[in-house]
């Protein structure tokens, strides 16, 4: 039977870093990490999100000064497997 859910990896630098981020923004990547696991990389229902490149994509996570973003990629559709490589302030965000 196929899989439904997504496998949804933090990279090492962002496990790293996510502690250092406010509390309201890193219960809202979770919650964001909750809707890809079940939903896939297409997030159309939060705010600016977009498709960066090939299996690159991004939304906000908290609007205003600063705003923060996730970005994440696709490392295998066959599998069924994602990555979020950044969750920070927008300024900094690498694209």
């Amino acid at each position: 039977m196929p899989r439904t859910e997504w496998t949804l990896k933090l990279s090492t630098k962002l496990s790293k870093s996510i502690s250092q981020l406010p509390e309201h923004v890193r219960l809202k990547m979770f919650a964001l990490a909750k809707d890809l696991e079940m939903k896939g990389p297409m997030q159309p229902g939060w705010p600016n999100f977009s498709k960066l490149g090939d299996n690159l994509y991004h939304c906000h996570i908290k609007k205003g000064k600063p705003t923060y973003v996730v970005c994440w990629r696709i490392l295998s559709k066959e599998d069924k497997i994602m990555e979020v490589y950044y969750a920070g302030t927008h300024e900094k965000a690498p694209y």
